[in-house]
């Protein structure tokens, strides 16, 4: 569909009409004439099959993969007789964005040159976000709760989020807590653990109060440890 021709798709419609063997062909072919009719009326050069058919899909005249059966060749005869008619399209030359021209008056090369790949990965990152917006990835909701947050289920008021209490340690904040409960550092105190976890001096005396060893390990998430009591 390259060529051009000075035959108007007029005469080809009429010759089609008269080779047509059914009405309902006939009608199709008259609707699909003034498609390619209007097409070329608002100065569109594009009479691919996609094109047309696609207007032709819009228009409830018939599918856009229709126009791809064998049995339409008639249709195709009438695209290609408007497509040859109009000529080749002459695209237009791209318009130069206002960032590029700016480009120019950068003197040096070396400086053009790097403002010119920054340029084009803005752009870039531009054309990603806009296609992340377009689709169902832009709809998403960023979860910003802390990974050891749980979800309880809760028939009366829905699901709820429980924060786990190391959730809100740092590192060195966790490292303190654990510290002060290992055995190696009691035992070097000359301190020990009772057995409610407890922490007692050498003569008996209880420094921190019953659970307190336990109530480190559930702030840390750790398994507590069996105890037994020696009587």
């Amino acid at each position: 569909m390259s060529s051009t021709t000075s035959i108007h798709p007029d005469a080809v419609l009429q010759a089609l009409l008269a080779k047509a063997s059914r009405s309902n062909i006939k009608r199709t072919l008259i609707a699909l004439h003034d498609i390619c009719r209007k097409n070329h009326a608002d100065g569109l050069w594009d009479f691919s099959l996609a094109c047309i058919g696609r207007k032709a899909n819009e228009a409830g005249l018939m599918s856009y993969r229709s126009l791809y059966n064998p049995t339409a060749q008639i249709y195709r005869d009438l695209i290609e007789a408007w497509d040859t008619y109009t000529g080749p399209h002459i695209a237009l030359p791209a318009k130069t964005l206002a960032s590029h021209e700016h480009l120019k008056k950068i003197p040096d090369p070396a400086v053009r040159m790097i403002m010119q790949g920054i340029i084009a990965e803005r752009d870039s990152l531009k054309a990603h976000l806009n296609k992340i917006k377009g689709s169902d990835l832009g709809k998403g909701i960023i979860d910003k709760r802390p990974s050891s947050t749980t979800i309880v289920s809760n028939p009366g008021s829905g699901p709820t989020v429980v924060l786990m209490p190391d959730a809100q340690l740092n590192p060195a904040e966790r490292d303190a807590l654990k510290a002060a409960i290992e055995p190696a550092f009691l035992k070097g105190e000359g301190w020990e653990r009772g057995p409610r976890g407890e922490i007692k001096n050498a003569s008996g005396r209880t420094l921190f109060g019953h659970g307190f060893i336990t109530a480190i390990q559930k702030v840390l998430g750790e398994k507590q440890p069996d105890v037994k009591v020696v009587s």
